[in-house]
This record gives C-alpha cells, sequence and structure tokens, in this order.
C-alpha cells in the first residue's frame, strides 16, 4: 500500500498514528475488497478514517476519526470498518 502526498500530509498535520498491525490490515481488507469490485473504498479503523484507490493499492486521504464523523463520502463504493 502507497500513501499518497496529500495523505501523508494529513497524517503529519493530524498527527494520526496507524500502528504496523492496521496496516496489514488496511492492505488485506483493500486487496479483499478490490477483488469484490470496489474502486474506491472508505476504510474506518478506531482512530482515522482512510480513502483508498484500490485499483492503484493508494491511500488518497486521511483524517482523524472524530473529524470523520461529521463528514460526507462520496465517490466510494465500498467501506470497511476495522474494530
Amino acid at each position: 500500500m502507497t500513501i499518497s502526498k496529500h495523505a501523508q500530509m494529513r497524517i503529519n498535520e493530524r498527527n494520526i498514528e496507524i500502528p504496523r498491525q492496521t496496516w496489514k490490515q488496511i492492505t488485506d481488507k483493500a486487496n479483499e475488497a478490490k477483488k469484490m469490485g470496489v474502486t474506491e473504498s472508505l476504510i474506518i479503523t478506531n482512530n482515522a478514517a482512510l480513502i483508498v484507490g484500490t485499483k492503484k493499492n493508494k491511500v488518497i486521504t486521511v483524517m482523524n476519526r472524530d473529524e470523520a464523523s461529521a463528514q460526507v463520502f462520496t465517490n466510494i463504493n465500498g467501506t470497511i470498518i476495522l474494530d
């Protein structure tokens, strides 16, 4: 999984920490979603929400979970919730 410059900037600005094990889950679930035909996925973790383009296996943007609760997400065709 690669992270866009925009997403990396957001991670840094918002001090979002995503553990290595969570990155593995994100990658695994994004790959699973891709096999199901999902091209743009919203992935929600305990502390973050990520938009992932599954075609290029790339994180497009990231926000913290509190920020995500007030957002409307568009142009996605799949959602993954990681507990």
